[in-house]
């Protein structure tokens, strides 16, 4: 494959395309070396931390409009245009979990964009436990995220981005952390297309002082596209997630909703056809956003995926579903949102950003 992709490399004239089609060979060829799926110690890499991610389905978003917060997940869509932005989110999780993040950018002339994130996650404090019961000392436990993004373009339609970053897990006396990258590419044009490929989290271990097994890093790769309609401020959004992995569905043995035929008592086996679809929708997430003049925007997306691994079989829910909407005052926007993410509980996300430099101009 890579001696295919080096005779298309000297086929074309285009510099751009050149440089864009070695970055992606570069990826590929990264990608090829990394054989595990995604792991539990480090799963809150892949955590959503801001509003408009959340509300359009929680993916690497393939959106070309200066929004820090998709520069996190795609960083080939940090912008000039970001320049001396702050972000700040808030996300009520589940019971007295919450998660914070802070964002800012700048550009540097010769250098590129930058973007420095830090992500924090509180699962309160927790009792010290043995099997005789209860042992009366209290603990917290957290886990971070500290990145720094960089995003230049290629071109008027190209551009290219990556993430460096560190996350670490403190639980009372335990800790353990990792480094990683996430590396993208971004094709852009003037009638409103943006189709992006992000592969995040290749990295690896660097400590760990509570198991002795090797923890990987939670890797995965999406490809995304969005079409900003014509005549209709609503732009598209549909992303292929986890590309790496094919088989998305999961039976639950305890759970034989729909598969049990009570005339013969035997488990009925899903047709292979079926099962291909589920697969197949299990990687399909689905968003809009609808602009109502220049200050207000809504949104919505539905992640089957999220649906099917979530739900409740015998419970009819929203699980998959989430909304939000933005509003911009002078010169703050906040955008809020809700993902269902299971029968009984939402969780919130806020976010507030604002252009400094605006600031100052007033």
């Amino acid at each position: 494959m890579v001696s295919v992709v080096l005779v298309i490399v000297k086929t074309l004239k285009h510099k751009y395309m050149k440089r864009l089609i070695v970055f992606i060979l570069a990826v590929f060829v990264v990608l090829d070396g990394i054989a595990q799926q995604n792991a539990g110690t480090y799963a809150f890499a892949n955590a959503n931390s801001f509003a408009r991610v959340a509300a359009l389905g929680g993916t690497s978003l393939p959106l070309y409009d200066s929004d820090l917060q998709v520069g996190l997940y795609n960083p080939s869509v940090i912008t000039p245009d970001m320049h001396n932005c702050l972000t700040a989110t808030y996300v009520d999780y589940f019971s007295d979990i919450n998660l914070a993040t802070v964002q800012y950018s700048r550009t540097f002339n010769k250098a590129g964009s930058f973007l420095a994130t830090v992500e924090y996650h509180n699962y309160g404090k927790m009792f010290e436990a043995s099997e005789s019961g209860v042992l009366g000392d209290r603990f917290s436990c957290n886990d971070f995220v500290i990145t720094t993004g960089w995003g230049r373009q290629l071109g008027e339609k190209w551009s290219i981005g990556a993430n460096f970053k560190f996350m670490g897990l403190q639980y009372e006396s335990y800790h353990a952390g990792a480094i990683a990258v996430d590396v993208a590419g971004s094709f852009h044009t003037e009638n409103g297309w943006v189709v992006s490929l992000a592969a995040r989290n290749v990295g690896m271990q660097l400590y760990n002082n509570f198991d002795t097994r090797f923890s990987p890093v939670p890797f995965k790769l999406e490809l995304g596209a969005s079409k900003r309609l014509a005549h209709l401020p609503l732009t598209i959004i549909v992303v292929y997630d986890d590309i790496q992995k094919w088989d998305k569905v999961y039976s639950d043995p305890l759970h034989l909703y729909d598969k049990y035929d009570e005339s013969t008592g035997q488990v009925v086996e899903e047709k292979k056809g079926v099962k291909f679809a589920k697969n197949l929708m299990s990687h399909i997430v689905v968003g809009g956003e609808l602009n109502i003049g220049k200050h207000f925007a809504l949104r919505g997306a539905f992640n089957y995926g999220q649906r099917r691994l979530l739900r409740a079989p015998e419970t009819r829910s929203l699980v998959g579903f989430s909304v939000g909407m933005s509003l911009k005052v002078k010169m703050i926007e906040i955008s809020y949102s809700r993902s269902r993410l299971s029968i009984t509980n939402s969780p919130n996300y806020f976010t507030i950003a604002l252009n400094l430099d605006e600031m100052k101009k007033k």
